[in-house]
């Protein structure tokens, strides 16, 4: 997917994406391609599919926030009456290289991020990339989520291990919930983790990103979102 290709599904899908942010996700491509040709965080196969596979499958959780919660879309864009609300806050767990926080942090202006890694190298082209990118609403830190001593209203993560060992992981961490990008048939691994760590009935819902874009790469792709 080209960065035009992109750009043409962001402003059917999201109009309200500011020529600022556009821009933005347009400097990704050189930015991780830069970082990634030092310190290998996405495989040189998948760099041209940057757009795809990682800029447009984080921005899913955007795609279900918009869909499926619009005040709290509005409120981390600072749209409307949100726009003097207290930033919400938003972790990161597990980024990586930045994602999918970096992503969401340029849609979300109005969001405080913080992106955590336990892998050192990795946290540097989060960081690097945020940095050249301009995003003042990101922090980045090199930690286990068991060690940060605040809360978050939100956290994000993609797929970095099954909900049964991600829940542990941040327990007490946060307010309002969990988003969490998963792929896959996930409804054992929905109801073990709902099972073992006692999480009410009607609280976990699954998104297909599917019902939002006709792309196949997002076919078996999903938003699982966990009320607090």
């Amino acid at each position: 997917m080209t960065f035009q290709e992109f750009k043409e599904i962001i402003l059917e899908k999201f109009p309200e994406t500011t020529a600022r942010e556009l821009e933005q996700f347009e400097m990704m491509d050189a930015i991780y391609r830069d970082w990634n040709s030092k310190i290998n965080v996405i495989s040189r196969k998948d760099m041209d599919e940057l757009y795809r596979h990682h800029v447009l499958h984080s921005l899913g959780i955007a795609a279900f926030l918009k869909t499926n919660m619009p005040d709290v879309y509005d409120r981390l864009r600072g749209e409307g009456p949100y726009s003097v609300a207290e930033p919400l806050k938003i972790l990161d767990l597990g980024t990586g290289g930045g994602f999918p926080g970096v992503p969401l942090a340029i849609m979300f202006p109005h969001a405080s991020f913080t992106l955590c890694d336990s892998i050192g190298k990795k946290t540097i082209v989060a960081g690097e990339a945020s940095k050249a990118l301009g995003l003042q609403n990101v922090k980045v830190v090199n930690a286990r989520a068991e060690s940060l001593p605040e809360t978050f209203d939100y956290i994000v993560s993609r797929a970095v291990t099954s909900l049964d060992n991600f829940i542990p992981w941040v327990k007490g961490k946060y307010s309002e919930g969990i988003l969490y990008l998963k792929g896959g048939d996930l409804a054992e691994e929905i109801s073990a983790a709902m099972s073992r760590h006692k999480i009410r009935k009607g609280s976990v819902h699954q998104w297909a990103i599917s019902s939002w874009t006709d792309d196949p790469f997002f076919e078996t792709k999903y938003v699982i979102h966990i009320e607090k």
